[in-house]
């Protein structure tokens, strides 16, 4: 399963790549406000700064919701770098542009997915992604991961390319979830990644071994 990184600070995301982990990036206008990035001039710039340092793919979300605005900003998206997947929503006018930019050889990114019918419309527009959004659907008493595994089933029947990419990931437990269920990607806070590191017991055993080390160390020099 593929790591993205769902932020727009270049800071967390090149931790994230010295991490030695990371395969690519997801974000949106919200995350590019909250780094404090606005004007279109500069969330184009802060675009090209992400994709000079993640060697995978990028996200990038239009603004638009109709159809022809989809278009012209998802091609201006598309030209910033060969990294960038343009990111629509699931509308009617998302899956009409999804299917424009699949014959133009634009990846896509179907986002705001919150059921097998949507995601299976994305598929057959040709969605170089789909973002299921597990955390969201969580919230409102609907189980996420189960999601994730219908869709699974469904491209897997159908052998759609599609690449699963499980959204609104809230903290590391979705993170394996989603894993056997056969999501391709998820996308998440670092917080979410790093946490997969934590494990009492490895603490305590390296604790012990470094405990164990001092004590041979001592003997010898006795």
């Amino acid at each position: 399963m593929k790591f993205f990184i769902d932020t727009a600070s270049l800071a967390q995301i090149k931790e994230a790549q010295d991490l030695g982990v990371l395969d690519g990036v997801t974000t949106n206008p919200s995350l590019m406000a909250k780094e404090g990035i606005s004007g279109h001039d500069r969330v184009m710039k802060h675009y090209v700064d992400i994709c000079n340092i993640v060697d995978g793919d990028v996200s990038a979300e239009v603004i638009a919701t109709d159809y022809a605005g989809m278009i012209k900003e998802g091609e201006d998206l598309a030209a910033l770098h060969p990294n960038i997947v343009v990111k629509v929503p699931m509308t009617r006018d998302g899956v009409k542009a999804i299917k424009y930019f699949t014959g133009k050889g634009i990846k896509t990114n179907c986002t705001l997915v919150f059921s097998a019918g949507q995601a299976l419309l994305a598929a057959k527009a040709g969605a170089t992604y789909v973002s299921p959004f597990v955390g969201r659907l969580d919230d409102v008493s609907t189980d996420g991961v189960q999601l994730i595994e219908q869709i699974r089933v469904i491209y897997d029947n159908y052998g759609y390319g599609t690449e699963i990419l499980a959204a609104s990931i809230r903290h590391p437990m979705h993170i394996i979830q989603c894993a056997e269920v056969g999501a391709d990607v998820a996308t998440c806070p670092l917080s979410a990644i790093t946490a997969l590191f934590d494990h009492p017991l490895t603490t305590i055993g390296l604790e012990k071994f470094l405990a164990d080390h001092k004590k041979a160390a001592t003997a010898v020099k006795a």
